[in-house]
């Protein structure tokens, strides 16, 4: 028995020597260092869509207009706030149609997180909601007229520290105008816009208009898990994945949206056929909660919590990883990804070979 533990050690030391970079990746995650993997190249090859960005100031404490912009064709709105008053308020999504015809205005996708306290686990609700999928609804905007965009968001009350999240795509046939307000709980929406001012945006200025919503991303060349060994891709980190530059409609002031929330990410990674090839998230930015879309033809989940069985991870960066599966190779792998509301980045996508 003793000869025959021998021989297995001695076995095991020859597969390292001769393939040390399978023997790391089987490992996993937690005997790499991962932010000294190679960075897999990963080429731009479309960006369309505008998105409009509420989320300043973030903590309102008082009623008013939180943004405000005009949308023609594909949009995403995404808003991100928290009642900072001391009595209960209503968060208000209105589309304004100034044409002298009907304006129709197609919902495909959205996702709502909230109103809660719990500021991590409403950005991850949010994110969650919108990959799962959402059943499309159209409004008719009569000429002159306002609407709001979502009943649900209308008539729910946000108490007093609690936060509310939404991203919702749509397509308006003609120009229509997206405002989004923090208002008295009975007041109605379409008459309090009217008079409403625009409130200073916070110190962070995370809010505006940006072209870019959707940014799909495809790998310079296909991935050999045979040769290439254990790598990462880096999103939301304004060096490799820059952050969209853009302009505050409100004041005409240019912005940066620091970390590309509401933008969303398609990821494309071909690979060659050898083996398997096991997928990761990792948090480099500290605490994060989210989730990511994964279309592939092993694939038996349409999106994964990052993380699964917890609200959130991130302060531990050699240990905090997200397992996204392990598929066969020489099948095309995309994800879905966004930044979530309330976390922090950037994060990194680390492929190993099995």
């Amino acid at each position: 028995m003793k000869n025959a533990k021998k021989l297995i050690l001695v076995l095991v030391m020859l597969l390292s020597l001769v393939c040390p970079a399978a023997t790391v990746a089987a490992a996993g995650p937690r005997e790499l260092d991962i932010g000294d993997l190679p960075e897999w190249e990963m080429r731009l090859s479309s960006q369309s869509g505008r998105l409009l960005f509420s989320d300043s100031p973030e903590m309102v404490n008082r009623d008013g207009i939180l943004y405000r912009d005009q949308v023609e064709g594909a949009g995403r709105l995404f808003f991100h706030h928290v009642n900072a008053d001391a009595v209960a308020k209503r968060l208000e999504v209105l589309v304004e149609n100034k044409s002298s015809k009907v304006a129709r205005v197609a919902v495909r996708q959205y996702g709502l997180g909230g109103p809660g306290y719990a500021w991590m686990a409403i950005g991850k609700e949010t994110l969650t909601s919108y990959l799962a999928g959402s059943q499309p609804y159209e409004l008719a905007i009569p000429p002159g007229g306002a609407v709001p965009l979502s009943a649900v968001i209308s008539e729910t009350a946000v108490l007093p520290n609690m936060l509310i999240s939404g991203m919702f795509d749509f397509t308006a046939d003609r120009p229509v105008t997206v405002t989004v307000l923090m208002l008295p709980l009975l007041e109605d929406g379409a008459a309090f816009a009217r008079t409403a001012r625009v409130l200073a945006p916070d110190e962070y200025h995370l809010r505006g208009t940006f072209e870019g919503a959707d940014r799909k991303l495809v790998a310079a060349s296909p991935y050999d898990p045979a040769e290439d060994g254990p790598v990462a891709l880096t999103l939301g980190d304004n060096q490799i994945d820059r952050y969209l530059t853009g302009v505050d409609a409100t004041n005409g002031k240019p912005v940066i949206n620091y970390g590309n929330y509401g933008v969303v990410y398609q990821l494309v990674i071909p690979s060659k056929s050898g083996g398997k090839i096991a997928y990761y998230l990792a948090p480099r930015g500290g605490e994060y909660a989210g989730a990511i879309g994964i279309d592939h033809p092993d694939a038996t989940w349409r999106s994964v919590a990052t993380p699964m069985g917890r609200v959130h991870f991130g302060t531990n960066r050699a240990e905090d990883f997200a397992f996204l599966g392990t598929y066969d190779s020489g099948e095309t792998m995309v994800f879905t990804f966004s930044p979530p509301g309330a976390s922090n980045l950037p994060v990194k996508i680390v492929v190993l070979p099995q």
